[in-house]
């Protein structure tokens, strides 16, 4: 299993020095790790990122930063799951962490009430084709840092301004608006008993 830890809302790049610094120095027999967090608003681009997904002028700051994928928002409302996970004691790949962690918050929605699904070819959970939870992770020497980013209750304006994860005119939603009442501090508790689950099976 994996250490949780709870750490509020915490500015984006000391949170990312972290988890770098956190991979960089864990040995074979360090425990997993998974941080539960927010950020204040901030859009992220990823190591494929292109300046043209970045479509609107805004006074919120840009970070090149080392995930996959291309740009995203972070903001307050948003449940964020940083995910150090150590594959090689898992036994399986980048692509089954993936189906494992975006199947935790399918589970987490239809129980809910709400359906919610994958997109071939955009990682991520989907609402009626709406993202609703972004997924980005990085591998080094077999450990994984990165992870999700599941909209609760959160102001979705500044995704107007970017391609969401590169898509032209994607639309995205959250939890709130698909009638789930619970706060991001509520569903933060239900998505790490669910990435525990899904992950460690």
């Amino acid at each position: 299993m994996a250490i949780i830890r709870h750490l509020g809302r915490v500015e984006y790049e000391p949170a990312w020095r972290a988890m770098q610094a956190f991979t960089a120095q864990r040995s074979p027999d360090t425990p997993d790790e998974i941080w539960l967090l927010e950020h204040p608003p901030v859009y992220t681009q990823g190591q494929a990122g292109k300046p043209e997904h970045l479509i609107a002028a805004t006074d919120i700051p840009v970070i090149p930063i080392d995930r996959g994928g291309q740009i995203t928002y972070h903001g307050p409302g948003q449940v964020v799951a940083y995910v150090l996970v150590d594959l090689r004691r898992r036994g399986y790949g980048i692509r089954e962490l993936v189906t494992r962690m975006e199947q935790a918050v399918i589970d987490l929605l239809a129980a809910q009430g709400v359906t919610a699904a994958r997109l071939d070819g955009a990682p991520g959970v989907y609402v009626d084709g709406a993202k609703i939870a972004a997924l980005g992770l990085r591998v080094k020497r077999g450990c994984t840092y990165h992870g999700l980013a599941l909209n609760v209750d959160m102001d979705l304006h500044p995704f107007a301004a970017i391609n969401p994860c590169g898509y032209a005119g994607m639309r995205v939603t959250q939890c709130r608006d698909q009638g789930i009442p619970e706060t991001a501090q509520a569903l933060g508790r239900t998505l790490i008993n669910g990435l525990l689950g899904s992950i460690y099976s």
